[in-house]
């Protein structure tokens, strides 16, 4: 008897068909619903999960109405992000939410969207794929265990070839949150709140590149200033190769620097290395095997459900608020070309 049933609303976002297959994998989990305006955009996924036509949607309330979910899987465009959120939220008495990244369009967006679930009483995730990451787990491990004394300094660089967003694709539509800005800083931003232990930001300092032709920036650097410095998060659509087929240079990833050491934790691989004062010389850590609930979103926040344990990390509101307020001041920097103190 599966336990929790989850329906998949809006495929704007490439990552559905992915979230549809933790759910797929889950023991106690069933997915009972898809539904997207556009049929077409859902076809694929309704043969790899054998879903029989009548539970495959256009009309996302009838979708509700008559399939009674759970917990439902949002991917919908960024600047639409807290739209979709009011209107499941507001639907009938609330359902539990994930989101996939980023958070949203802004960090008064995100707190609607907060609010708005809160008022059911129910969870509200942020699922971003780059935390969930045996390597960078495997790094959030070793800081929590002081390897490298205090985190001082994030350093990130994270993007893509590019080619793969077509011209009328949101992506690359300004008004629909498209850009590299939008679409990486999250990440890192998120994740380095994440390794800092939700440190509170200082001031933003962005530049970014919009080239001839575009709407939307497709490389951006970004300096947040800490009390025990700074940090640098790059993102960029343009990389010689997308880190998931061949790692690119700069390689996409973290370095971690912390009082007594760094962590060099990069997308994808195996091991991180490590350097310490006492072994300046390094070495390599295979990273480690995650182990249910904590291999994904769907996982997590099941297990979250019925312990009721809090959502952490990442995939917790906290977290991803603070990074949304990183981003937006980092969107507000490079717009108006000067260093954003956060008050």
């Amino acid at each position: 008897m599966k336990s929790w049933r989850v329906a998949g609303i809006n495929f704007d976002h490439m990552h559905m068909p992915t979230l549809l297959g933790h759910v797929a994998d889950h023991p106690r989990a069933e997915i009972v619903a898809i539904c997207h305006e556009d049929r077409q955009k859902m076809a694929a996924a309704a043969v790899q999960f054998q879903i029989p036509p009548e539970h495959v949607y256009i009309d996302y309330e009838k979708c509700l109405a008559e399939t009674e979910p759970d917990i439902v899987l949002l991917c919908p465009a960024t600047a639409t992000h807290g739209e979709w959120t009011r209107r499941i939220a507001q639907h009938d008495n609330g359902y539990h939410i994930i989101m996939e990244k980023p958070f949203a369009a802004s960090l008064a967006e995100a707190d609607e969207m907060i609010t708005a679930v809160s008022s059911t009483h129910k969870q509200l995730a942020i699922n971003w794929p780059l935390a969930w990451y045996p390597c960078h787990m495997t790094s959030k491990r070793l800081l929590s265990q002081g390897i490298i004394g205090e985190v001082i300094e994030v350093h990130y660089y994270d993007g893509n070839k590019g080619d793969t967003f077509a011209a009328d694709s949101w992506f690359m539509q300004k008004e629909k949150g498209g850009g590299s800005l939008l679409d990486y800083l999250g990440y890192g931003v998120t994740l380095g709140s994440w390794f800092m232990d939700n440190r509170q930001p200082l001031a933003v300092t962005a530049v970014s590149h919009t080239p001839p032709g575009w709407q939307v920036d497709n490389h951006s650097v970004v300096i947040v200033q800490y009390e025990q410095g700074l940090s640098k998060f790059e993102t960029r659509w343009g990389t010689l190769t997308s880190p998931w087929l061949y790692q690119p240079q700069p390689k996409c990833g973290f370095v971690i620097v912390g009082s007594t050491g760094n962590i060099a934790s990069y997308d994808y691989e195996t091991t991180v290395r490590v350097q310490t004062a006492d072994r300046p010389e390094g070495w390599l850590v295979p990273v480690d095997v995650a182990e249910p609930p904590y291999q994904n979103c769907i996982q997590t926040l099941i297990h979250c459900l019925k312990t009721g344990e809090a959502l952490r990390g990442p995939l917790s509101v906290e977290t991803s608020r603070l990074g949304q307020q990183i981003v937006d001041t980092a969107v507000r920097s490079a717009a108006e070309g000067r260093t954003i103190r956060i008050e």
